[in-house]
């Protein structure tokens, strides 16, 4: 066991894109990182190689967060491992394209157990764990599909807003445990997946977004790092969208 004086991030699907990122970060700020992944141990290695060369150490536990029994066996290796948890970062997340009329319940059901209900099991067994401490802190990661209606998106956007709703819950009975929970709502992120969905990604949204680019995983990381810092410690149960002003930006006829 860890000595009590490590201190340890959880962040579930950090085996690539923002989540790598955001682990990344967190060893850059001295947290010793607990890389989650589904099936993907190769490159949940190589993010703690970048973990390691930023300085720290961590570990990679594989489970599926929309598995009780499974985030249960992820926690106990925790326990093991690292003896505390300081940090969660809810990251995992699926989504389907299609229509409503053309959505199927097991995609439906798919995307709902991963993004809602892994958040709900993971945040449930990490301020178990907290509430012994009397101290922690959890951060999940919403989506812009919070607040906005994404069309051929609708369980993502369901899933996303129940997450949302959850993060205020949970602020409001951890708060009593010393744990801080917020929610953060990327706008447009450029990165490879985004990439493969539309090799005009970036620039499409940049000539929407009101600061006139796409945002990136490291402008993500950057607000974990923050939350996760004492000078965001009165800060508990909000979403923050890191988003360049684009979920704020109503529709509007003229330009100017």
């Amino acid at each position: 066991m860890e000595s009590s004086e490590s201190r340890w991030a959880l962040v579930t699907g950090a085996s690539s894109g923002i989540g790598r990122q955001i682990a990344l970060h967190l060893a850059k700020d001295g947290f010793r990182i607990a890389v989650n992944h589904l099936n993907h141990l190769e490159a949940a290695t190589e993010t703690l190689k970048l973990v390691e060369s930023a300085g720290s150490q961590g570990v990679a536990l594989q489970a599926d967060v929309g598995s009780a029994a499974e985030v249960s066996r992820m926690f106990d290796q925790l326990k093991e491992v690292a003896g505390r948890l300081d940090l969660l970062v809810n990251n995992a997340a699926v989504q389907t394209f299609a229509p409503l009329l053309e959505l199927s319940e097991s995609d439906f059901d798919r995307t709902i157990r991963t993004n809602l209900k892994g958040t709900f099991l993971c945040s449930q067994q990490a301020g178990r764990m907290m509430k012994g401490q009397g101290s922690g802190n959890i951060i999940n990661i919403g989506s812009g599909a919070n607040h906005i209606p994404f069309p051929n998106l609708g369980d993502y956007c369901a899933s996303k807003g129940g997450i949302e709703m959850l993060t205020k819950v949970s602020a409001v009975e951890f708060g009593k445990f010393g744990v801080r929970v917020n929610c953060i709502a990327p706008g447009a992120i450029e990165n490879e997946r985004t990439k493969k969905e539309s090799p005009e990604y970036g620039q499409t949204w940049a000539n929407l977004t009101p600061v006139g680019r796409p945002g990136t995983e490291t402008d993500v990381a950057n607000l974990v790092s923050f939350l996760a810092s004492e000078k965001a410690s009165f800060i508990s149960g909000h979403t923050i969208y890191v988003d360049g002003g684009l979920w704020g930006r109503n529709q509007w006829p003229y330009t100017f």
